[in-house]
Formats: C-alpha cells, sequence, structure tokens
C-alpha cells in the first residue's frame, strides 16, 4: 500500500508542477497533451487552480505514506 501511495502522490506531485509551470509559463509544449488539466475538458479556465489541488492532494498522498511508514516502525 505504501508503495502505491508514494507512486500515485509523486505522479499527482508532478502533474501538479507541470501543470502550473505550462499554465504559467508556457513551458513543457510536448507535454502539453499528457497534463491532466489539460485532458479533462471542465477544468478549461481553471488550470492553474486544478493544478495547484492536484500537486497538493499528491503530497497528502506523500504525507500519507510516510505516515504509514512511521507507524509501521514504532510496532
Amino acid at each position: 500500500m505504501k508503495v502505491i501511495l508514494d507512486l500515485v502522490g509523486w505522479l499527482l506531485v508532478a502533474q501538479g508542477v507541470g501543470g502550473v509551470a505550462n499554465t504559467l509559463f508556457g513551458w513543457w509544449r510536448w507535454a502539453h497533451d499528457l497534463l491532466l488539466v489539460n485532458i479533462l475538458p471542465f477544468l478549461h479556465g481553471r488550470e492553474i487552480f486544478a493544478a495547484i489541488v492536484i500537486g497538493v492532494l499528491g503530497l497528502v498522498l506523500l504525507s500519507a505514506s510516510a505516515s504509514m511508514r512511521k507507524t509501521e516502525n514504532r510496532t
């Protein structure tokens, strides 16, 4: 479970950072179709906010994974 949380967490953080960078600066034009905020049509016009939320969700998953490791080490 920890491995899945780590993998999904890092993927969401990368999507969030990539979405913010692409929306603000126009970088990563080659990855435009790979970013989640550009694929979902209902996010049109709200890409920056959605990218921030996706990145924060990734950080939450990573902290949950770290929390699981700490509780496992205590027992």
